[in-house]
């Protein structure tokens, strides 16, 4: 057993767990928060993308222990109140960049991650600032949108 300490959404948590539980199963049954997906287990798909410590990380790939000390942002702890909805999420509801909604709790933090490291809103850039996120549905073209739309909300980026 592992005591893990860490912020997540702003919030201090402590919670003994096992040495291998993975960080997406320490936030989903340990923590209950359940907006991280869990898609394929093998570090692929990019479902379960948190921030932790200002970085886009898949949590399938990250031991709780590893992320003990640090700070991790969900899905959940992107919405600036309860029941409201950040500017990358409202921007993907505005441009229905989605459709069954699984990959979209982790494109919406790679999203974010992106407009705050890189931010080119040419659509290659995009397309190569969300690799390692998958989606099964959208064919991508209304993500792209709802990237620039994002950028607009919260940089100021002219939208076509």
């Amino acid at each position: 057993m592992t005591q893990v300490h860490l912020t997540l959404n702003g919030e201090a948590v402590s919670r003994d767990v096992d040495d291998r539980t993975l960080l997406v199963e320490f936030i989903r049954k340990d923590l209950g928060l359940t907006g991280t997906h869990v898609g394929c287990d093998t570090s692929q798909c990019g479902a379960c993308t948190v921030h932790l410590d200002g970085v886009a990380v898949k949590s399938c790939s990250v031991l709780a222990a590893q992320a003990s000390g640090g700070d991790v942002v969900t899905i959940e702890g992107l919405a600036p109140s309860p029941g409201a909805l950040g500017p990358v999420q409202e921007a993907f509801v505005a441009c229905h960049g989605l459709q069954c909604g699984f990959c979209t709790p982790g494109m919406i933090m790679a999203v974010d991650h992106y407009l705050t490291v890189d931010g080119r809103l040419d659509d290659a850039s995009i397309c190569h600032g969300l690799e390692g996120n998958i989606c099964r549905c959208t064919g991508y073209v209304n993500i792209i949108e709802a990237v620039k739309h994002a950028a607009a909300a919260t940089q100021g980026a002219p939208h076509a």
